[in-house]
């Protein structure tokens, strides 16, 4: 566990822009509490230099503005009781009157046992708060600190739409005193750490307190960017790319140098800040999330790892559920969602079947076919399945030029058929998976040419991708389409009229 606790005061001075925090508290009445809690509530605003647990005001990080509220541990434990409340609730409302993003640093013990259970339901409250400024399409971001413990977690600190946590911080539902004394025998030290919630897909990453600013500065670029941006005109499709065979370009897609997603992200975005998990005990590394800005264009992105899928370890229900988060972020934040389809398909297995794929794909469908936020698809490489119709809907699809969809790879298609695997190459190229099939559908909107392959020229290739994200980022972003969604799932009637 952590053992250089800093103060609220101490984190704010190396987190928030030099002179720019201005507090919002107001003096604390607690005339009405009997003698010997007064006596406590005095002694701990001596020891602590605060009247109360929690501290809230506004600043900058990285010259955004920002609204705070941060725990004060050494007051009481942190823990929280009505006038903590009050506090906490009236900056988050302030935060989102003023439309301001919110960092939220709790360290609580959890509930003031002083004013039991009516301390207890002030959760309600601040959850209340907290849902109430993320509905308005406002950020909320979480600093979990060492500790962070009870009805704290279990309210307004699990919810953030980023979470990061403090190297060795306990953070944990049960504090480890009160489970010893209850049941006599120690819980598990490990497995209350921040380390252990990131290794299990409930937070987001770990993050020491001296590079929080800038993590929260890279988050901000993206968060606080503008929402509309002018697209470039580009042609839908280079006029000069050839039809092309289907089933070269499977074999092409199928290269172990191709690039994938991360490989985009590197060469093509900017400000990206990685997103972990379900947030609810699940994680996928065949699943990419996070938030970024291809160009000026501000928006949330998760795709399937190529490098991350192999014959052991296949893209199962977990990865699906990744991605769901990342559309419900989509929703929350405002933001238009970019999802990026190249995978080999789903896992067949006893562990997928019980995990429920089927029903996830069925439920990133409805997810993507209602999703209020604007939606670009990108098909990378190979796109084999369910797993990859999970990742489609959308307003605009982009294809890389040697990119393609199927219900099955061809050899699976051609072991139904024919049973034998020797028709793949003609079962690809009857059941119209290439791009310039899609394209004559118009499920594909644009085409990025490969001069010749992708993987002979990653970066540039990545590059010119890029620039056409951006710029169906911007088109899509400053357009009003109240049909939006009916234009969305007419797209893959195959009688659809394309859309400029």
């Amino acid at each position: 566990m952590t053992s250089d606790r800093l103060s609220a005061r101490e984190l704010l001075a190396i987190t928030v822009d030099d002179g720019s925090f201005t507090g919002w508290d107001e003096p604390v009445d607690h005339s009405g509490a009997d003698p010997a809690y007064r006596a406590e509530l005095a002694a701990a605003a001596r020891s602590s230099g605060v009247d109360e647990a929690v501290l809230t005001g506004e600043a900058r990080i990285g010259g955004h503005p920002i609204a705070l509220v941060v725990s004060e541990f050494g007051f009481l434990g942190g823990s929280i009781g009505v006038a903590t409340a009050d506090r906490l609730v009236a900056a988050i409302e302030r935060a989102t009157e003023r439309g301001l993003p919110l960092l939220a640093g709790p360290a609580s013990g959890g509930t003031r046992m002083q004013e039991g259970t009516l301390a207890f339901v002030q959760m309600i409250r601040v959850s209340a708060a907290v849902t109430a400024h993320k509905r308005a399409g406002l950020s909320y971001l979480v600093y979990l600190r060492h500790p962070t413990t009870g009805g704290v977690l279990a309210s307004w600190a699990s919810l953030g739409q980023l979470t990061v946590a403090e190297p060795g911080a306990l953070i944990g539902f049960l504090g480890p005193r009160v489970y010893e004394a209850l049941y006599g025998t120690v819980f598990p030290p490990e497995v209350q750490t921040a380390e252990h919630l990131a290794e299990r897909g409930l937070i987001d990453a770990v993050v020491a307190p001296a590079d929080l600013a800038v993590l929260l500065a890279r988050t901000l670029d993206v968060l606080c960017a503008p929402r509309v941006a002018e697209g470039e005109a580009l042609p839908a499709a280079d006029p000069a790319l050839p039809a092309g065979d289907a089933w070269d370009s499977i074999t092409r897609s199928r290269r172990p140098d191709r690039p994938g997603i991360r490989r985009l992200l590197d060469s093509a975005a900017t400000n990206v800040v990685a997103l972990s998990g379900t947030g609810e005990g699940e994680l996928d590394p065949a699943l990419v999330l996070g938030l970024a800005r291809f160009g000026p264009v501000p928006c949330v992105f998760l795709g399937q790892d190529r490098g991350e899928e192999t014959l052991a370890r296949p893209l199962g229900p977990g990865a699906l559920r990744v991605a769901r988060r990342g559309m419900r972020l989509a929703t929350e934040l405002r933001l238009p969602l970019v999802t990026v389809i190249d995978t080999a398909g789903a896992a067949l297995s006893v562990e997928a079947e019980e995990g429920g794929l089927a029903g996830e794909i069925a439920r990133c469908l409805e997810d993507l076919a209602t999703l209020d936020a604007p939606v670009v698809s990108v098909l990378l490489g190979q796109g084999t399945g369910g797993a990859a119709l999970a990742l489609l809907p959308a307003d605009r699809v982009v294809a890389a030029q040697h990119a393609w969809l199927a219900p099955l790879p061809p050899e699976g298609a051609s072991a139904i058929r024919y049973r034998d695997l020797d028709h793949a190459a003609d079962m690809a190229r009857s059941q119209g998976v290439g791009v310039a099939d899609l394209y004559a559908a118009g499920i594909v909107d644009r085409i990025v040419a490969e001069s010749p392959d992708a993987a002979d020229e990653p970066d540039r290739f990545c590059r010119r991708l890029g620039a056409v994200l951006a710029a169906e980022l911007g088109a899509l972003s400053g357009r009003t389409d109240p049909d939006r969604l009916r234009r969305r799932a007419a797209k893959f009637s195959g009688r659809a009229p394309r859309t400029p």
